[in-house]
Order: structure tokens, then C-alpha cells, then sequence
């Protein structure tokens, strides 16, 4: 499969990782009154810039990216505007989303926002995206969180930054790389002539489980992961993989198989925690209705990307010289793998307040209650 700018991710199935009071030290009263910190973790569905410090290909930082950001220009975001890390800021009641690690504007009183750590091209395993070459891999990413803590306890004080970090709300998604950007990157890859795809699987959930362990040893209490979505139906793969606009058999298997193992090992992690850790959250079966029913919810077309060429403007990259249709709210997907702003509000919102059907056992608002009582 050729590589693309734009495969650094996909829509993923989002689990809330979450220890309600675990028995952490509560913050002071001056941390009660100020809004959660957020800290994000993962790849380009939710990179908010990091990309634009590094010397990559992996990057969303020219137009038309950003055409629907309050800005209007391309901040780092692949998205016509906002991203998922900002929509949950702005529900968490955050004065702003939380900046780019590598930002040289991170400092002071805005590092007890938090921190957005991700970096598109990135995947669960180090070799994943290298051709991307200069990318914060995920082990990279947890070494500038704990860099990160010992920057806000210069500022707090190290039980202060221990309780903000306790207190905060985190988002890690990561995986859909691992398929599209690594085991189905080229005919024959390494890690396919490595393993079969169910041994695949296995491997990366046993590795994903080194990564949830060490960001909770960090201290992260509240943590919403998320897992892959219907791989073989973004534009992309309809376009170079699918047939008659069917989506692509060998990433949907592939997705088939990982989000199901993603989820018992959630539940394993909760057992050995001996607390109910983990909920999930199905944004993959969110996206499945846009894919079956666009018109539902307002979408003219599931299949083709706003921006693009090629067939279902799946092809290339989102540049100034690519198709762009007028009206993003109209299209679920944006580019050849990422979503649009309003497809993106449509799953903050089942996040915050959805049934037991996409939130389970209990959605955000609920969560956001508990922790104000407790």
C-alpha cells in the first residue's frame, strides 16, 4: 500500500480508563475550583501541533488544514477545525485545550492545563511510522510526561503536581498505525512475514498493556484509550484497497480482532487493580452507523473525504491544490483517514452523554458528577 500523509490514524473505538478515588491524595481547595487537567497521549487523531517542531513529513501544518479552526489557519490539527482533544476540553470546562508539548508557549500557569503529548505517524510499537523518521514514539511521549510532572512541581511543588496529575482526565489512542502504517504498510512487510494476523494482534495487546501499565505507575487515574475503528472503510482504503465501495476485508478483520482483545485486557487490567478500572466507550460502533446511515446524521457521503483527489478523494495528501468540498459539515470524513470537525462533535458527544450502548457502564457526564461529590 503506498504511504500517504495522511495514514496516521484512524477512528477509534474509545475506552475511559478510570479510577474514581482510588485512594490518591485529593488536590487543595484551590485545585478543587480550578477545572480538570488534560493530558494527551497517541497519534495524529489527536496531535494538536507537535508535529510542526519536528523535522517530518508527518505534518498538518499548511492549508487548507485549519479552514474551520477559529484561526482559519492550520495549526498541527488534521482536521478542518477542531480535533477530539479540544471538543473534551471544552466539555471539561478547561480555559483552553491543553498546548503542544514541544510548544514553546507551554510554560508557567499554562502547564496546569495540562500537556498534549501525541505525535502523528506514531503506533503501540517503536517500529511503526519510522518512515515518518522523526516522530515522539509512544515510550518517548511517557518520558516527556514524567519530564512534564517534575517541570509542574517546580511550580506547585511535588505533591501538588502528584494531585493534578491524579485528578486529570487523559486520552491515549494509539494502534490504528500499527495496521495501516506498519503490518499492511507494503505487501510482505517485516512484521507480516513475522506473524500471522491473529499473532499480530496478541503482540500488539500484550505490548499495549506494557504502555497502560507504565501511564498509570505515572500516576494517571482517568484515562479514556482508544482502539481502532472500521480500518478497511476511511477513504483511503476505499480507494486503494476496497472494491466497489466496499470496505477493505483485510483491515476490517484486522479491526475485528484487535478491539475485542483491547477490551478484556481493559477488564484484566481492572481485575488485577481490584477496582472497576476501565469503561468502554464504542465509538467504533458510532462510526459504523455513519458508514451504514450518513444521512442520519446530516453527512451527504461516509465514503468520500472532503479533501483529497483520486477516488473518494482518497489518494495523496490534503494540499492547496486538492478537491475541497464547501461544506465540511456535510462529509463525515475530512481527509483520507481523519474525521470531520462536526463527525468529531458527534462522538464527544455519545462520549459525554450516550447509553450504555457506546458508553458502558457509565458516560462522562456521569463520571464528571461523581468526581464533583466525592
Amino acid at each position: 500500500m503506498a504511504t500517504t500523509l495522511s495514514s496516521f490514524a484512524l477512528i477509534p473505538i474509545i475506552i475511559l480508563v478510570i479510577i474514581v478515588n482510588g485512594g490518591e491524595a485529593r488536590p487543595s481547595s484551590s485545585s478543587n475550583n480550578r477545572p480538570k487537567a488534560f493530558f494527551v497521549f497517541g497519534d495524529s487523531l489527536v496531535d494538536s501541533g507537535n508535529n510542526n517542531y519536528l523535522a517530518t513529513t508527518a505534518r498538518a501544518d499548511a492549508p487548507p488544514y485549519g479552514i474551520d479552526y477559529p484561526t482559519r489557519r492550520p495549526t498541527g490539527r488534521f482536521s478542518n477545525g477542531y480535533n477530539i482533544p479540544d471538543l473534551i476540553s471544552q466539555k471539561i470546562g478547561s480555559p483552553e485545550s491543553p498546548l503542544p508539548y514541544l510548544s514553546p508557549e507551554l510554560t508557567g500557569q499554562r502547564l496546569l492545563v495540562g500537556a498534549n503529548f501525541a505525535s502523528a505517524g506514531i503506533g503501540i510499537l517503536n517500529d511503526t511510522g519510522i518512515q515518518f523518521v522523526n516522530i515522539i514514539r509512544m515510550y518517548q511521549q511517557l518520558e516527556y510526561f514524567k519530564e512534564y510532572q517534575r517541570r509542574v512541581g517546580g511550580l506547585i511543588g511535588a505533591e501538588g503536581a502528584k494531585n493534578l496529575v491524579n485528578q486529570a482526565l487523559v486520552l491515549i489512542t494509539c494502534g490504528g498505525n500499527d495496521f495501516v502504517n506498519n503490518y499492511y504498510l507494503v505487501p510482505y512487510s517485516a512484521r507480516s512475514r513475522q506473524y500471522p494476523l491473529p499473532e499480530y494482534v496478541k503482540y500488539l495487546i500484550s505490548e499495549y498493556e506494557k504502555l497502560l501499565q507504565r501511564l498509570y505507575d505515572l500516576g494517571a487515574r482517568r484515562v479514556l484509550v482508544t482502539g481502532t475503528g472500521p480500518l478497511g472503510c476511511v477513504p483511503a482504503e476505499l480507494a486503494q484497497r476496497g472494491r466497489n465501495g466496499d470496505c477493505a476485508a483485510d483491515l476490517q478483520r484486522a479491526a475485528a480482532l484487535y478491539n475485542p482483545q483491547l477490551e478484556r485486557l481493559l477488564q484484566e487490567l481492572n481485575r488485577k487493580l481490584g477496582r472497576n478500572v476501565f469503561i468502554a466507550v464504542n465509538t467504533a460502533q458510532m462510526h459504523n452507523n455513519f458508514v451504514s446511515n450518513p444521512s442520519q446524521f446530516g453527512f451527504v457521503t461516509s465514503k468520500v473525504a472532503c479533501c483529497g483527489q483520486g477516488p473518494y478523494n482518497g489518494l495523496g495528501l490534503c494540499t492547496p491544490v486538492s478537491n475541497l468540498c464547501p461544506n465540511r459539515n456535510l462529509y463525515a470524513f475530512w481527509d483520507a483517514f481523519h474525521p470531520s470537525e462536526k463527525a468529531n462533535r458527534l462522538i464527544v458527544e455519545e462520549i459525554m452523554t450516550g447509553s450504555t450502548t457506546y458508553m458502558n457502564p457509565m458516560n462522562l457526564s456521569t463520571i464528571l458528577a461523581l468526581d464533583d461529590t466525592t
